[in-house]
C-alpha cells in the first residue's frame, strides 16, 4: 500500500479520546484508508498530517503470518517491540511491549477510539509496566490499525507519554471471513493451531452487527541445555537421582525448560451501529477472552534453601526429597479473564455542534494456580499445588466530546474541540488458599522446642532417648534449618497483602486547529486532569504542518505529558525467584507505601512529567513516499524498580543484615528465607531520541507486473539525564541504555503473480551489549527473513504456506553467564530466539 494513501490520518486525537463525531463529507479525491486519530477536520494525508501517523488497513494485517495483535504490531511498525519471557510470573501471560523504547503503560491504546482498559497484571520489573493486554484484541476483529507516533497526554490524558495505538474494529453488515492456520518449529515443537473468523449482519436497514472470534492453542517450546551450575549440576549426582531428575519438570526433557508457554485461548469481540437519522448515530462494542497458559520456573535442587533437610515433631528428619526425588520445577499457570463494552449516542446539533456522548465498563482478572512445589515451612504437610490468588482491574469512564467548525474570516474554518471526561478506576488482590501463604512450623528454627542453646530440652531428651539423632549443640543441626514461606516459586496473597486500591479523577480538555495559509496547519491543544491521589496537572500540545513545495512538507510537535501511578503500581505485591547476583534467590516487591518498603527508605510514588518534541518531513517524489521523523521524549520522576537490595539474617552480613531487621520490624513472616527485597519508586530521569523513517515503492516491471516495497527503519537511544546510582546498580544502569538494539528495520515486498501472491520480508535487529560482573558482551546484528506463498484457489478462497525465520537465525549465545540453569539465549532480548516456524492456513471470505 502506499503511505500516503495509508494515512489520511489526524482527525480525532484532540477528542480527549472520543469516538469520531459524523465525519463531514469526503472530497472527490478517493481516500482508500482514513483514519479517526489526529486532529479535527477534513481527513488530512501523511504529507498534510502536523504528527506522524501510520495507518495500516486490512490488507497490510492480512500480510503478516501471526495472529497474536502483539505479533502483529512487531512486525508492521518497527518502534514497536515485544519480547517473550519464558520465566517472569505473570509475564509470561501477558507480555510486555515498547513504543519508541517507552514501556507499553507510556503509550495509549484505544479501541474505536475509546481508551482500552488496563489487563491485571503489574509486570514485577522495570518500569512496573501495567497497561492493555492488546492480545485480548483477535486481529480478525480489526478493520484498520492506527499508530500515532507522538506524544498526545494533552489530547487524551495520562499514559500518552511515547505515542498512542487505535485500533478500528471491523463494521461490515454483510459477509464475513473464516481462517483456520496450523504450523510448528523446525525444533518439532511448539505446535501452534488457530480458527478465526467474522461475519457482518445488518440490523434493520440502517445498521450493522459485526462479530468476530479467535480460537488459538500452542505447545510450549525448549531452547535449553541441562542444568548445569557452579552451585549444583545434574550430570554430576549419582545415577539414581539422575534417573529421578527426569521427572523434576512437567515438561521438557532438561529440568528446567526455556522456550514459550503452553497457551490457549477464546476470545470474542463485536462492533455495533445503528443510524437514527436526523445525523444521529448510537453505536456499542465490547469483547469478552478467556485465555490460560503455564509455564515453568527455576528448578529446585537439594540444598538450594526449599529442599533441606528438617527435624519431625519425633525427631526424625524430614526431606522434600520425599515428595521429588529428583528436585522439583515449580508450574506456574494462569487464567486470564477479560471483558468490556462502551456505547454511546453522537451526533450534529441544529447549530452545527457535533458531539459524542459515551460510556465504558472494562474488566481484567488473572487468577494463578502453582503445582509441581510446596509450601516448604509446611513440610510434610505440605500439598504440592495452590492457589496462589487474583488480581483483577476494573474501569469506569463517562465522557462528552464536542467540536465545531468556526467561521472566523479567517483563511479556513478554525475547528474548536473541548470535552469532560471522569473515570473511576480499581485494582484488587484476592487471597489465595491458606496453604499457598502460610508460615508453617518450619518458618522459625526448632519449631518443636527441643533445644535450649546447645541443651536438649525434656522434649528434645525425649526424641534422643527414643533413638533420634538431634544434637542440639551442632549448628548445622536440621532442628536449626529455616526455609520459605508459602507456596515456592510464587507465595499466595495473605490477607496482610490483599485488598483494594481505587481512585477517580476527571478532566476538561479544549482544542483549536485550522489552515492558516493555503500551505501552513496549526493546532494547540490543553488538558487539565485532577486525580483523588494525586495532585492535579495542566498539559498542552503545539503542533505545524508545513508545504515547502507540492512534494515536500515540513511537520513539527512539541507537548508536554504525564503519567499517573496506576492503582496496581501503588498496590502490588510480589515474592518470586530472581537472579539478583546472577544467582536464584527468593525476592520481595513491597508497596512504595508499605511499612516494609517504607522501613528501606521508599516514598510514595508520583506522577511521571514529560516533554515530547517531533520535527520531521515527508516527501512525494512520483511513486516513491517518504516519511522521516526525529523525537526526543524527556520523562522527569520515571517510575522504576529499584535494584533488588540484598537480605540475609547473617550477622556479618552488612547492609543484608541491616534489610533482614528492616522486614522483621516490619512483620514479614519468614523474613529469613526472602533473598532480596525490592519497590517501585520515581528514581530518576530520561532522555530517549531517535528517529523514524517510512518509505514505500512500487517497483514496477511490466504494465502488469508490480511488487510493492515498503521499508521501515527507527533508531532509539535511551540516557539517564539525572544520577540513577542511588536506585540501580552498575549493571542495572548498564542494561537500561544498551541491552536492547538501537536500530531495528524492516523491509516487506508485495509481488503478485496470477492467482500466486507471493511475500517476503527481512526483520533487521542491530548490535547490542550486555555487562556482567565488569564484562561486556557485544551482540552483532541479526537478520531473520519472513517468506510466504499464497495460492488463490477461487476469487473468495486462498491458500497460503509460509515460514519465519526461514534461515533459522538466532540472537548469539549468553557467554558472560548472566544467564543460568539451562538457558541458552538472553531471554529478555526483542530478538526472536525460537528460530524457524512453518505455518500453512486457509481463508475463506464470504
Amino acid at each position: 500500500m502506499k503511505r500516503k494513501t495509508l494515512s489520511y490520518a489526524v482527525l480525532a486525537m484532540i477528542t480527549g479520546g472520543a469516538l469520531a463525531p459524523v465525519q463531514p463529507a469526503m472530497a472527490e479525491e478517493e481516500i482508500e484508508e482514513v483514519a479517526v486519530t489526529g486532529v479535527r477536520g477534513k481527513p488530512r494525508s501523511v504529507s498534510d498530517s502536523p504528527v506522524p501517523v501510520d495507518v495500516f488497513g486490512s490488507e497490510a494485517l492480512e500480510s503478516v503470518s501471526y495472529t497474536d495483535t502483539n505479533d502483529v504490531m512487531k512486525t508492521l511498525v518497527p518502534s514497536y517491540n515485544v519480547n517473550r519471557q519464558p520465566i517472569s510470573d505473570g509475564g509470561t501471560f501477558v507480555r510486555p511491549a515498547q513504543l519508541r523504547g517507552m514501556p507499553t503503560d507510556k503509550t495509549l491504546v484505544l479501541v474505536n477510539s475509546k481508551r482500552r482498559h488496563r489487563a491485571a497484571l503489574v509486570q514485577i520489573g522495570g518500569s512496573g509496566t501495567q497497561g492493555p493486554d492488546i492480545a485480548t484484541i483477535p486481529s480478525s476483529a480489526l478493520k484498520s490499525v492506527e499508530v500515532l507516533r507522538d506524544g498526545a497526554a494533552a489530547q487524551y490524558g495520562s499514559d500518552a507519554i511515547a505515542g498512542v495505538i487505535n485500533f478500528i474494529l471491523k463494521d461490515n453488515a454483510e459477509g464475513g471471513s473464516v481462517s483456520v492456520r496450523a504450523g510448528e518449529y523446525t525444533e518439532g515443537d511448539g505446535f501452534q493451531t488457530t480458527a478465526t473468523g467474522n461475519v457482518g449482519m445488518p440490523i434493520g436497514n440502517d445498521g450493522f452487527f459485526s462479530i468476530s472470534g479467535e480460537v488459538s492453542q500452542s505447545d510450549f517450546t525448549s531452547r535449553s541445555e541441562q542444568y548445569c551450575e557452579s552451585w549444583f549440576c545434574i550430570d554430576e549426582q549419582s545415577p539414581e537421582f539422575i534417573a529421578a531428575a527426569e521427572n523434576a519438570s512437567l515438561e521438557g526433557d532438561v529440568v528446567q525448560p526455556w522456550g514459550q508457554p503452553n497457551t490457549e485461548g477464546s476470545r470474542l469481540f463485536f462492533n455495533a451501529g445503528y443510524d437514527l437519522g436526523g445525523g444521529k448515530e448510537i453505536y456499542a462494542f465490547g469483547n469478552y477472552s478467556e485465555s490460560s497458559a503455564d509455564g515453568g520456573f527455576y528448578y529446585r535442587y537439594p540444598g538450594n534453601g526449599t529442599i533441606e533437610d528438617l527435624r519431625k515433631q519425633d525427631g526424625s528428619i524430614y526431606s522434600p526429597l520425599e515428595k521429588f526425588p529428583g528436585g522439583f520445577t515449580p508450574r506456574f499457570a494462569g487464567e486470564v479473564t477479560d471483558y468490556s463494552l462502551a456505547s454511546g449516542l453522537k451526533g450534529e446539533t441544529l447549530s452545527g455542534v457535533l458531539y459524542d456522548f459515551s460510556a465504558r465498563y472494562g474488566y481484567s482478572d488473572i487468577d494463578y494456580t502453582l503445582k509441581n512445589t510446596i509450601n516448604p515451612s509446611m513440610g510434610p504437610a505440605s500439598p504440592t499445588s495452590f492457589r496462589p490468588g487474583t488480581l483483577a482491574n476494573e474501569e469506569v469512564q463517562l465522557q462528552a466530546d464536542f467540536s465545531k467548525a468556526l467561521e472566523l474570516g479567517m483563511h479556513a474554518p478554525v475547528v474548536a474541540a473541548f470535552g469532560l471526561s471522569y473515570m473511576d478506576e480499581s485494582y484488587e488482590l484476592t487471597g489465595g488458599d491458606e496453604a499457598s501463604y502460610a508460615a508453617g512450623p518450619y518458618a522459625t528454627p526448632d519449631p518443636w522446642g527441643f533445644c535450649d542453646g546447645a541443651v536438649p530440652t525434656a522434649a528434645g531428651q525425649t526424641v534422643i532417648d527414643s533413638g533420634s539423632s538431634l544434637n542440639c549443640a551442632d549448628e548445622n543441626d536440621p532442628v536449626y534449618t529455616v526455609v520459605g514461606v508459602g507456596s515456592n516459586g510464587f507465595p499466595g496473597y495473605s490477607p496482610e497483602y490483599s485488598g483494594s486500591y481505587s481512585r477517580d479523577s476527571y478532566a476538561i480538555y479544549g482544542d483549536l486547529s485550522t489552515d492558516v495559509t493555503d500551505r501552513l496547519f496549526v493546532q494547540g491543544a490543553m488538558r487539565f486532569e485532577d486525580y483523588s491521589d494525586f495532585d492535579s496537572e495542566l498539559v498542552g500540545k503545539l503542533a505545524m504542518q508545513y508545504d515547502l513545495t507540492e512534494n515536500i512538507g515540513l511537520r513539527s510537535s512539541v507537548g508536554t505529558g504525564f503519567r499517573a501511578p496506576t492503582p496496581g503500581q501503588q498496590g502490588t505485591t510480589n515474592v518470586s525467584t530472581r537472579l539478583p547476583n546472577g544467582f536464584p534467590v527468593a525476592t520481595g516487591l513491597f508497596p512504595a507505601t508499605s511499612p516494609v518498603a517504607q522501613a528501606l527508605g521508599a516514598e510514595a510514588l508520583k506522577p511521571e512529567t514529560s516533554i515530547n518534541y517531533t520535527f520531521g518531513f515527508t516527501a512525494d517524489f512520483d511513486a516513491l513516499s517518504m516519511t522521516v521523523d526525529f523525537y526526543r521524549i524527556d520523562v522527569d520522576d520515571r517510575t522504576y524498580a529499584i535494584s533488588t537490595l540484598d537480605v540475609s539474617a547473617e550477622t556479618d552480613s552488612g547492609a543484608a543484615y541491616d534489610n533482614y531487621l528492616a522486614l522483621v520490624d516490619a512483620g514479614v513472616v519468614g523474613a529469613e528465607s526472602i533473598g532480596g527485597v525490592f519497590y517501585f519508586t520515581n528514581a530518576f530521569d530520561t532522555r530517549t531520541q531517535g528517529v523514524d523513517v517510512v518509505a514505500t515503492y512500487p517497483l514496477s516491471w511490466s504494465d502488469t507486473s508490480v511488487t510493492n516495497l515498503t521499508a521501515s527503519f527507527n533508531y532509539n537511544k535511551s540516557e539517564f539525564a539525572s544520577d540513577p546510582s542511588e536506585y540501580l546498580n552498575e549493571e542495572d544502569e548498564f542494561d537500561f541504555e544498551n541491552f536492547q538494539p538501537e536500530l531495528r528495520g524492516a523491509v516487506t515486498a508485495l509481488h503478485d503473480i496470477g492467482p500466486v501472491s507471493i511475500m517476503a520480508r527481512a526483520n533487521w535487529y542491530g548490535s547490542y551489549e550486555n555487562f556482567e560482573a565488569g564484562d561486556t558482551q557485544e551482540y552483532d546484528p541479526v537478520i531473520q527473513v519472513d517468506l510466504e506463498g499464497r495460492y488463490h484457489i477461487t476469487e473468495m478462497t486462498n491458500v497460503s504456506i509460509g515460514g519465519r525465520n526461514i534461515f533459522d537465525k538466532y540472537p548469539e549465545m549468553d557467554q558472560l553467564g548472566d544467564e543460568c540453569c539451562g538457558a541458552i539465549y538472553m531471554a529478555g532480548t526483542i530478538v526472536d530466539w525460537q528460530g524457524s516456524f512453518y505455518y500453512m492456513s486457509l481463508n475463506h471470505n464470504f
